[in-house]
């Protein structure tokens, strides 16, 4: 992969994040995050172009092609995701897509909602520009990889551009969660219409026990954030910051009967109407 980026990318310099970009919403039109095998020649004759008529030759795009499936090894899957082509085409530096899959990577909505409270610092229910660039200084400087202000705001532009998707100078919920790319929703693989008493009993238990991350026996903060996104998604996909937040007081007023600002376990038990061990 290194030799294809020295050799193609050095007659013009490295490709740039935002090249990269333009190419790829070409080839994923409708945002799915990978592309078919059968579409590479044509991706990558469309990305070296980019570099220059010499480095989009058809021995170029044959060689790119080679280089791409010998790291697949014997992987069977035909789709190609965005980050294996990244690590083509851009330099380390510039391959900061790659950052928060490989560096940052979030298995509960729990942890997801920690960040969006921290960094959505005015609680509007959106993530601004600013707030946006602070998320990406903070990530670095966590993984003790040295950024300049100056590509800090390079990258926070390219980050607005990529997943701002309705071009209001803000990210939702789902922009953040598409950038961090958080698993599944957690609550997909259990049955909500489970009609045994003993079923639904165990589900529960299962459930609460994933979201009480801090083992008090009670949901608090980010904890009941989590729960509610992840609940609410299964009737709403698309889920803003301020509809959560709506949602959260919902919950609240009618599960947390002493009025702690907490959700004990016996409450939501309550709520759901079960009956379990506190």
């Amino acid at each position: 992969m290194k030799a294809l980026r020295k050799t193609e990318a050095g007659r013009r310099g490295p490709l740039a994040a935002a090249g990269f970009w333009q190419v790829w919403q070409r080839f994923d039109a409708d945002g799915k995050g990978y592309i078919d095998e059968e579409a590479l020649d044509g991706f990558f004759h469309h990305t070296l172009t980019k570099l220059g008529p010499e480095a989009a030759a058809q021995e170029s795009v044959r060689r790119a092609r080679q280089q791409l499936l010998a790291a697949r090894g014997a992987r069977h899957d035909s789709r190609v995701e965005m980050e294996e082509l990244a690590g083509v085409f851009l330099s380390e530096d510039e391959n900061f897509l790659l950052l928060f899959r490989r560096e940052a990577p979030l298995d509960s909505s729990v942890e997801f909602m920690q960040i969006w409270r921290k960094y959505d610092a005015d609680s509007s229910g959106f993530m601004s520009a600013g707030e946006l660039r602070n998320f990406l200084r903070d990530l670095f400087l966590r993984h003790k990889r040295a950024v300049s202000e100056t590509k800090l705001e390079d990258y926070t532009g390219t980050m607005m551009k990529i997943f701002d998707k309705n071009q209001d100078g803000r990210l939702d919920l789902n922009d953040l969660a598409r950038i961090l790319a958080l698993q599944e929703n957690f609550l997909l693989q259990f049955k909500m219409d489970a009609c045994s008493t003993e079923e639904r009993k165990r589900d529960f238990e299962t459930i609460f026990a994933h979201y009480d991350v801090s083992k008090t026996g009670a949901l608090e903060g980010p904890e009941v954030d989590g729960f509610v996104k992840d609940m609410m998604e299964l009737v709403q996909p698309s889920l803003s910051g301020p509809d959560l937040d709506r949602f959260r007081e919902v919950l609240l007023r009618h599960c947390d009967v002493n009025k702690d600002g907490k959700i004990q376990k016996s409450e939501l038990a309550l709520c759901l109407g079960l009956k379990v061990s506190p």
